[in-house]
């Protein structure tokens, strides 16, 4: 492969992803039910702030504000003839502004569930998932995105849609599962399942992985269960920093930069390659995971009494087994 993801894993032992970007916007202004993505058009200096955020953080690959800006979601919005201008303003706001790092800095065009439920258990046909990641996949192409960061989905169908989508477009492309539901997604897939189904695509992920879900110990534990699979394929993990809380009309997640730097460096140790966070990362907790992995040595294979001895408790005693689903406190 020639993208500059794959050139980067090639490179070095691992890739500092970025943080949060709803929970910046949203600091930044964003009202509740205001779209993102609309800040694109409305906002360009805001959004390039965020990026810039990222940047000067020292992260190595960031996310286009783009993740809802598909046909069905813009829908919602009254938008839903303006899927190609968002996202291309998206990714060219983001082009601009990992130009000018002095470094390489790869942009990564972000692409969210669509937000309907896939077939046979809901209405969305796999042809029509694939239109919609398509219009939004080459936008973010045409607006200078070098790889195609598909997250947060719960369905394996929606997974196989979007990396059709990529192929379609010429991409390549990275995938992200939400696991929050004791240890699974909240359609069912346990992380096994999902490192088995990217090794059966037609144009497999160049890196695959968990995002978001309860927090960063429970992130950690599906990793492990990436780990456990067998599957070599670089993971990946971008956890959240903690629980939100709301303060002084701001959102504020509890976890710490020094909980964050722990996180990296447990994720590092488990093996993963792309390491980034979630909702409520901003860019002082990127920096203290940048210092971190570049001051502490690696170590062994964590095990999880050890990842919740320094990052708390799960949130459930959830299973991956494909025949147990054990749902403990959340």
């Amino acid at each position: 492969m020639t993208d500059p993801l794959s050139l980067m894993l090639a490179e070095r032992d691992h890739v500092l992803a970025d943080g949060a970007t709803g929970t910046a916007l949203m600091n930044m202004g964003l009202l509740a039910r205001e779209p993102a993505e609309l800040w694109n058009d409305t906002q360009p200096e805001k959004v390039a702030q965020l990026y810039r955020g990222a940047i000067e953080a020292g992260s190595d690959l960031f996310l286009t504000n783009s993740f809802g800006a598909n046909e069905s979601r813009l829908r919602l919005h009254g938008l839903s003839d303006r899927v190609a201008e968002l996202n291309r303003k998206a990714a060219a706001i983001a082009r601009t502004e990992a130009d000018r790092a002095g470094r390489t800095v790869i942009v990564a065009g972000s692409m969210g569930p669509i937000g309907e439920i896939m077939a046979p258990m809901g209405s969305l046909t796999h042809a029509r998932a694939v239109e919609m990641f398509v219009e939004q996949a080459q936008a973010l192409k045409d607006g200078g995105a070098d790889i195609l960061w598909i997250e947060t989905l719960s369905a394996l169908e929606e997974l196989r849609a979007a990396a059709e989508a990529a192929r379609k477009v010429g991409m390549e492309w990275c995938g992200c599962l939400s696991f929050d539901t004791a240890g699974r997604t909240i359609m069912g897939v346990t992380p096994g399942q999902l490192s088995a189904a990217v090794e059966a695509l037609p144009n497999p992920p160049v890196a695959y992985g968990a995002n978001c879900g309860i927090g960063a110990s429970d992130l950690l534990r599906t990793v492990a269960s990436f780990v456990a699979s067998g599957n070599e394929r670089p993971i990946i993990a971008k956890g959240n920093a903690g629980v939100p809380h709301l303060a002084d009309g701001h959102i504020h997640y509890d976890g710490t930069p020094e909980l964050m730097a722990d996180y990296a460096c447990l994720a590092r140790d488990l093996g993963v390659r792309v390491i980034g966070g979630c909702c409520g990362t901003m860019p002082e907790h990127l920096s203290a995971m940048r210092d971190a992995l570049a001051s502490r040595a690696p170590g062994p294979r964590p095990t999880l009494e050890q990842i919740t001895a320094l990052l708390g408790p799960f949130s459930s005693a959830g299973s991956d087994r494909d025949d147990v689903l054990t749902i403990g406190r959340r």
